[in-house]
């Protein structure tokens, strides 16, 4: 696994780096939440909006995953727990989704957040995982979460098919030997659906995730928040 960057891709700063851009993502996902929560199909509605606005490849990807119909924003809502909700519980965490995340923050990748309030990036496993500078410090900035939600354990899930999910499974098992953690990680071959059926609590930016999971926590919304983290967000509620 090559060392390197999640961050930016050529071209994003005048995608959403001003504000005429970004007045029109949030004009996309206002008109984009009108049509799915009057049961429009999601890839029909983005691309008769994507042409509206004229918008590019990567931005009708970041309008897209930013939107929700109404109905699924109050059925998300109504199972986002608290930080105080997860002591001495047992989260399970979207392993692939939130370490993307994670290392696209820290890379200074734009992020966007949606009419769910999650937060999403424009990256992408594609098969294969590839460590970047930013992994080891996304691990630590779990480990923190940990210890301030007073877990009692965590449970990473990982795509079993994707290539170096196993040397990604070794290297965070090492970090929690280490640490003295209670930790554990799985490689499954479905994971959105083991994380619906089996976690009580899960932590994933996943749309599909958290309209099936039981109950949920936004770790990144917790994490930029209490550590007053540097982000370039845009914010497309």
């Amino acid at each position: 696994m090559n060392n390197r960057n999640r961050g930016k891709n050529t071209g994003d700063d005048e995608l959403f780096g001003s504000p005429k851009q970004t007045d029109k993502l949030k004009l996309a996902v206002q008109d984009m939440q009108y049509l799915l929560s009057r049961g429009y199909a999601e890839k029909a509605s983005s691309e008769l909006i994507g042409n509206r606005y004229r918008l590019k490849t990567r931005q009708i990807q970041a309008f897209r995953a930013a939107s929700a119909s109404m109905a699924q924003v109050e059925h998300r809502k109504s199972k986002q727990l608290s930080i105080t909700d997860l002591k001495d519980q047992t989260v399970y965490l979207d392993g692939f989704n939130l370490l993307i995340l994670l290392e696209s923050m820290l890379s200074e990748a734009y992020i966007f957040e949606g009419s769910d309030g999650c937060y999403r990036d424009l990256s992408g496993v594609h098969g294969t995982y590839k460590r970047v500078n930013q992994t080891q410090q996304s691990i630590e900035w779990v480990d923190l979460f940990f210890q301030k939600a007073q877990l009692q354990k965590l449970i990473w899930i990982f795509d079993k098919p994707v290539s170096n999910s196993g040397r990604i499974k070794q290297i965070i098992l090492e970090y929690t030997q280490a640490k003295n953690l209670n930790w554990e990680v799985e490689l499954e071959y479905n994971p959105d659906r083991f994380l619906a059926e089996n976690a009580f609590i899960a932590i994933s930016s996943d749309a599909w995730i958290l309209d099936n999971v039981k109950n949920w926590f936004n770790l990144v919304g917790f994490l930029i928040e209490e550590e007053k983290l540097h982000v370039n967000l845009i914010t497309l509620l």
